[in-house]
């Protein structure tokens, strides 16, 4: 199997990418998530991004944050934390 090389949905560099979960895996058989999700949902919902940006996300917010409050681009990309990593990083080579 191939690298998977292509520009990250979150900085826009070329990098190998990893898909990022909006809601994490773990929190996949959580009823919580089970009853305001739907399975397809849980299991698609999500962007390929580089290792540093995924790094980022999962060293800032903790699983269950993620699933509730940071579950899409959009809400990520909201909060001022996420917002001034992207500007960073993406100047970095």
């Amino acid at each position: 199997m191939g690298l998977n090389i292509g520009t990250c949905e979150m900085c826009g560099r070329k990098r190998e990418l990893t898909f990022h979960h909006f809601i994490p895996k773990t929190c996949h058989r959580n009823k919580w998530f089970k009853k305001n999700f739907a399975n397809e949902e849980m299991k698609k919902g999500g962007m390929d991004i580089c290792a540093d940006c995924h790094h980022h996300i999962h060293a800032t917010y903790a699983e269950k944050e993620l699933g509730r409050h940071f579950n899409t681009y959009e809400k990520l990309m909201a909060d001022p934390k996420m917002r001034k990593f992207v500007r960073w990083v993406k100047k970095q080579k």
